[in-house]
């Protein structure tokens, strides 16, 4: 069945008060037409319960907008939605990837994940190309997707919308790894999901990682609103020692933008219910609105906390990851580093969803704190036990 307007409907009754499904919920292709976005291939999704957001065929499938009722929830950087034609992948020695830094969701990896490194490329047996020279957070995200279908699916009285594409990261002597996404939500429904599986295409050994670098803004970010996890330990923090508590900011409550905010970033540990899930959320009381991003503690054991609240570039990430922060050179040093043979694949679920009003903010912040209480004190002293992710080792 169907929950629209306060009514449950079937299949039969939705047809009836309508020409088209469309005008109340549907998955629309469009082209964007201007400035640093134009000729972006963009999937629209309306659920019909205030739930709005868009997929970026040409930016990976990576969501864009994503609002509730007229509420923000999705960061606008600065950056715009860049077409990828514009993105200069190894420019400003790696970090250029900031200049097409903007979304709900910008998907990394596939063969690497956080800061500039160089890694060796003798596994792709090509003499001329001993080691290669990543970027910030992989390519994965500015490359176009191969959109293989989109539309609706009823399944009796319920419907599902959804789009599915492919994104291909390949490269003659490198890696030919495969990205297929599939985007599904409910019509009446206040939640997105996303299903991948990665694919080793090649036939080479192949390193992989990955995550998801999930970011909100105002105004379900802002001054007061909190961060809600089941947290058994705060592993790392980039700004630890001396600049800690310099900023008067830990990891619980979000402040107001600030002019000269230097970004902070946390790793913590958290605890999976008893279904392996890890439930993480930002909730803001005063306007009663919050968001739930859900994954799988046996796909992505690690989570990050990303905190950029310098005025102009407002936004918090959530960051369930493959690997640890310590980057691509020590998870193969501690023998970490996935590999995928021909036709191995990695499969990963995420689902994001909107907390409609206290109770149901109420009731995300019971479910985390039964699987785990976070630490009430703000600057919980970082533990620096970075958990042991070795194959047969992950939980």
């Amino acid at each position: 069945m169907v929950q629209l307007y306060g009514q449950t409907l079937t299949r039969r009754q939705v047809s009836e008060r309508s020409g088209m499904l469309s005008q109340f919920a549907g998955v629309r292709l469009m082209t964007l037409g201007d400035g640093v976005e134009r000729g972006i291939r963009m999937l629209e999704f309306r659920t019909g319960s205030g739930l709005r957001f868009t997929a970026l065929v040409d930016r990976a499938l990576d969501i864009a907008d994503c609002d509730y009722k007229g509420q923000a929830i999705g960061w606008h950087s600065p950056s715009g939605f860049r077409h990828p034609a514009l993105h200069e992948y190894e420019g400003e020695g790696g970090l250029a990837w900031a200049r097409s830094f903007s979304g709900l969701l910008l998907t990394c990896g596939l063969d690497h994940i956080l800061g500039p490194e160089e890694a060796p490329a003798d596994n792709y047996n090509y003499p001329g190309k001993k080691s290669v020279r990543h970027s910030l957070h992989g390519r994965i995200s500015t490359i176009p997707a191969r959109l293989t279908g989109y539309g609706e699916r009823w399944d009796g009285d319920r419907c599902v919308l959804w789009a599915e594409g492919v994104v291909q990261q390949s490269a003659v002597f490198g890696e030919d790894l495969h990205l297929h996404r599939r985007i599904e939500a409910d019509v009446g429904g206040n939640e997105i999901r996303i299903s991948d599986r990665v694919v080793n295409h090649g036939f080479a050994r192949t390193p992989h990682m990955y995550f998801y670098h999930v970011n909100v803004s105002h105004p379900l970010v802002d001054e007061g609103s909190r961060y809600l996890a089941p947290v058994r330990d705060v592993v790392w923090a980039a700004h630890a020692g001396e600049a800690y508590r310099a900023q008067s900011v830990g990891y619980r409550t979000l402040p107001a933008p600030r002019a000269n905010f230097r970004e902070q970033v946390w790793q913590h540990e958290l605890d999976a219910d008893a279904d392996g899930l890890v439930p993480v959320a930002v909730a803001n009381d005063r306007i009663g609105l919050g968001f739930e991003v859900v994954t799988r503690k046996d796909q992505l054991p690690c989570m990050y906390q990303w905190q950029n609240f310098q005025a102009g570039q407002y936004a918090m990430g959530i960051e369930p990851s493959t690997h640890h922060a310590l980057g691509n050179t020590a998870a193969r040093d501690r023998g970490e580093m996935i590999w995928l043979e021909h036709d191995e694949s990695r499969s990963y679920e995420a689902t994001f969803r909107v907390l409609d009003g206290q109770a149901e903010i109420d009731e995300a912040e019971r479910r985390i704190a039964s699987i785990a209480r976070q630490p009430e004190e703000d600057f919980p002293a970082p533990s620096g036990r970075f958990p042991n992710l070795a194959e047969g080792s992950r939980s």
